[in-house]
């Protein structure tokens, strides 16, 4: 992880002025003088203010600090690699798909897999347990570690960090259910989101809206596998052979992973715009939808393979990678 930032310290004259604005306003009171108690209390505010400002400072910074703890950084990289692990199965999912086989090629049916052996409870608490807290490292980069860069970036980290944290925060809730025995099918919940959203005011152009986020996230996965900007997150194998087949992974699983997030979203634009949020099933429907296409089983078969390259890559990145 990132060092963090100075500790913020009072600016020279702040305590002063409070201490000031305190005994005019005293002497200004005791005396009569209504000039002077309101300049006292004026001067008192600012200083407040100050006070108020610097220890605001002080607690981020030691909110920050404390995000840079290697428990923290620990649990972050399990995270990772719990992520990476359920990309490796959705991508035999889909591959299994292929060949006739039923699942579900999505977060919830790698979860299920994960959850029938006999260590499943234990393995269901330690994913939660994982996810919560990357979720929360993520949303530490989004806030906290954010507040140091220029507006720009900062408002594009915490669109892209906020938006991770919450993806992750509700794999975490997803592993949490399944401990719990409360299992369902992912894309009922997602024909249901898309109902009640369709059914509230504005609901067309939000699902529209929605959609469209997620090709422009999937064009976005798109461009980073094939730009390998992705390098710059994983600089641990530069120059070596082993980096060559990184990178080749993290080609390939960075354009998979991006053409079935356009799928999905395309999607929920279709859901919008036919007025079918039934048709709007989420990753697993919309890779079985490919089964119905010319060279469709094909194009599975290159996604689900693709998967399984960004889990590996994802592995690699847990244990290696920038924080």
């Amino acid at each position: 992880m990132e060092s963090p930032g100075p500790s913020g310290q009072p600016a020279p004259g702040r305590t002063p002025g409070g201490t000031l604005g305190t005994s005019a306003g005293t002497l200004g009171t005791a005396g009569g003088g209504t000039s002077g108690g309101t300049l006292g209390g004026t001067l008192g505010t600012a200083g407040g203010t100050g006070t108020l400002g610097t220890a605001a400072g002080g607690a981020a910074d030691a909110a920050e600090a404390a995000s840079d703890s290697a428990t923290l950084d620990v649990v972050a990289r399990s995270g990772f690699a719990v992520m990476a692990l359920l990309h490796i199965v959705i991508g035999a999912i889909a591959v299994a798909l292929v060949l006739g086989a039923p699942g579900q090629a999505e977060p919830t049916g790698a979860i299920e897999q994960l959850a029938a052996n006999p260590w499943g409870p234990a393995v269901m608490w330690a994913g939660f347990i994982a996810c919560a807290g990357l979720s929360l490292w993520q949303l530490s980069e989004a806030t906290l570690r954010a507040r140091h860069l220029p507006r720009r970036q900062r408002l594009g980290k915490l669109v892209s960090s906020g938006f991770l944290s919450i993806a992750y925060g509700s794999v975490g809730l997803s592993f949490a259910g399944f401990a719990l025995g409360n299992r369902g099918d992912s894309g009922d919940s997602t024909r249901d989101f898309s109902t009640a959203l369709v059914r509230s005011p504005f609901g067309v152009p939000a699902l529209i809206g929605l959609g469209l986020t997620i090709i422009g996230i999937g064009v976005y996965f798109i461009v980073k596998g094939a730009g390998k900007k992705f390098k710059e997150e994983l600089r641990h194998f530069e120059g070596m052979r082993r980096g060559r087949l990184i990178s080749g992974l993290g080609v390939a699983g960075h354009i998979a992973k991006g053409v079935a997030l356009i799928l999905t979203g395309l999607l929920f634009v279709i859901a919008a715009v036919t007025n079918d949020p039934a048709s709007s099933t989420g990753l697993d429907g919309s890779l079985k939808a490919l089964q119905d296409h010319p060279f469709g089983a094909a194009l599975l078969l290159a996604i689900g393979a693709g998967f399984i390259a960004y889990g590996l890559f994802a592995l690699v990145r847990a244990r290696f990678g920038r924080m």
